[in-house]
């Protein structure tokens, strides 16, 4: 059993930065490749990147690559989102899941998901 906690989310102004971390909480990542997806306010829940559990492959979202950023440390089991050049549109919740095996696009792959932390970007 895998527990994650996302964090970092909040309001930021177009243009601007954060950064989202994806904790196991009473767990490990060990193994496991990891997934972020967004849910903006009536919208189906979308891909944004995954990073396998080595951190040697990842993968984005056509849309969001080159602002977009996923990075893992697996002393500190945790994996970041990074997230520049924010837009009004980024405005969602932001989940991290996690999977045994290779990374997918695909949310109906992962096993495991956190709460998701709210990210607002103002225009």
């Amino acid at each position: 059993q895998v527990h994650l906690v996302e964090s970092g989310g909040g309001l930021v102004q177009a243009g601007g930065s954060l950064r989202l971390s994806c904790a196991a909480s009473g767990g490990t990542f060990r193994g496991f490749a990891v997934g972020w997806f967004r849910q903006a306010p009536g919208k189906e829940r979308e891909f944004a990147a995954a990073i396998s559990w080595s951190g040697d492959s990842d993968n984005y979202a056509d849309s969001l690559k080159g602002r977009f950023t996923i990075s893992r440390d697996n002393a500190k089991d945790a994996v970041y989102l990074h997230m520049n050049s924010l837009k009004p549109e980024d405005t969602a919740v932001y989940y991290c899941a996690a999977k045994t095996g290779y990374w997918s696009g695909s949310a109906h792959a992962y096993t495991y998901w956190g709460q998701g932390t709210q990210v607002t970007v103002s225009s």
